[in-house]
């Protein structure tokens, strides 16, 4: 892949110096045959000199070596064109940014390619000045001859650090692309060959277990500072999630008990939402919970644990079966005032979980006790059998459980089952 290079403000530095510069052909001969000589020594130095060059012997000698020889060559031909300073630096910059773009691919940092330009240019220097030397080549010319060759040099290394930046960002682009692509085929719950496939590409271990966490991407940046940094990001296409909301989804790996409950607490004033943790394989099942759990909660102002609020999200699942069987479970009530009514559940409620034992309702409600065995009365004469029935205990139970609102008279009414009266206890 090649790129346009920008030139930089040494390029016309180079060709302003080589107007100035006045080299018999004689000099020019002789550097051109000092060329593979300065470029082996070149390479040999930076061998030395620059650790992670150590290990690649034959790349530099095979490469680099050439790269040497032809970027010289041209700079050469440059400095013999003093008559036409237009003299193009193109090619040998588009080849010095492709040499950047090879090291970034190679692993070699850009500190490890200045340090090399470094060397390369003082020993390359070195060589040609003894050179020019040795063919009589006067101060005044050496001097001028100097500042061609760093600007030259210069020139050379911003365009391969333009490459290796540029090789950086694309490789970071490419690699997003795959985690993303990766994330969307989990929360859709893609078989197991296609998730690996995708893992091995993005170069993502898939861990042992998973947690989905959803997010504004208000929240997003915060979530992300609490877990684990290889937790996979999507911030658009979200499977579940209508694409006018602003919701985001990481896959945390990993995420012990312990450290669920840290994160919960960290998130504790924070619009988040966390899937229960499962195996690699049930992301998508972490995933259709989390999005339950969003859809369930009562507030948006806190962090939403669905390990924490599973018979909500349970009760939740259905809205209308839920409506229907409060409506039917809560008929005996219809008939009450809205504040009779209100009393009147909430202490069912309270007796169904106490197993009738009125002393601990009384406390729960701050009243006497008599005044429980009076209220229980009351729904002993509205439901009678109903409050023996395990069944339809189990309806009053969940249809009490959920802190909504009665269901209107008319529903309850429409909906009801009949009941008979009982004798109060």
């Amino acid at each position: 892949m090649t790129s346009d290079v920008t030139p930089s403000p040494s390029a016309a530095m180079v060709t302003e110096r080589a107007a100035g510069l006045t080299m018999s052909p004689e000099v020019l001969a002789r550097l051109k045959g000092a060329l593979p000589s300065v470029a082996s020594h070149a390479v040999e130095a930076i061998i030395e000199e620059v650790p992670s060059y150590a290990s690649a012997r034959d790349y530099l000698v095979g490469n680099i070596e050439t790269a040497v020889q032809v970027a010289l060559g041209t700079f050469l031909s440059i400095a013999a064109r003093s008559d036409d300073p237009s003299t193009p630096l193109g090619p040998a910059r588009q080849a010095s940014y492709n040499l950047g773009r090879g090291e970034a691919r190679s692993g070699r940092s850009m500190d490890a390619l200045l340090s090399a330009y470094r060397i390369g240019a003082r020993v390359s220097w070195r060589g040609l000045s003894e050179e020019s030397v040795r063919a009589g080549m006067d101060a005044e010319v050496l001097a001028r001859f100097a500042e061609l060759v760093f600007a030259y040099i210069d020139e050379l290394s911003a365009a391969s650090v333009a490459g290796h930046a540029d090789e950086l960002a694309t490789a970071e682009r490419v690699q997003q692309r795959e985690l993303e692509r990766l994330a969307i085929e989990m929360l859709r719950g893609a078989s197991d060959e296609l998730v690996e496939r995708r893992a091995e590409r993005a170069g993502w271990e898939l861990p042992r277990t998973v947690t989905v966490l959803l997010a504004p991407d208000a929240e997003l940046h915060h979530a992300r500072t609490m877990v684990d940094g290889r937790s996979l990001v999507l911030t658009e296409d979200v499977p579940g999630v209508d694409a006018r909301e602003d919701v985001a989804a990481l896959i945390v790996p990993r995420l012990t008990v312990t450290a669920r409950r840290r994160l919960v607490a960290a998130l504790d004033s924070h619009d988040v939402v966390l899937g229960p943790t499962r195996p690699w394989r049930e992301a998508a099942t972490s995933h259709q919970r989390a999005l339950r759990g969003r859809a369930t909660r009562t507030t948006r102002r806190t962090a939403y644990d669905t390990e924490a609020h599973l018979a909500d999200i349970v009760l939740g699942a259905d809205p209308a079966a839920l409506a229907d069987l409060r409506a039917q479970a809560l008929a005996p009530l219809a008939d009450a005032t809205p504040a009779s009514r209100e009393r009147l559940e909430e202490t069912l409620r309270l007796w169904l979980l106490h197993r009738g034992r009125r002393e601990p309702v009384a406390e729960a409600l701050f009243v006497h006790p008599q005044t429980v065995r009076y209220r229980v009365g009351q729904l002993r004469e509205l439901f009678g059998d109903a409050l023996d029935d395990p069944r339809r205990v189990a309806d009053l139970v969940i249809a009490l459980g959920t802190g909504q609102p009665s269901p209107p008279r008319s529903a309850a009414r429409t909906t009801a089952p009949s009941t008979r009266a009982a004798p109060q206890p």
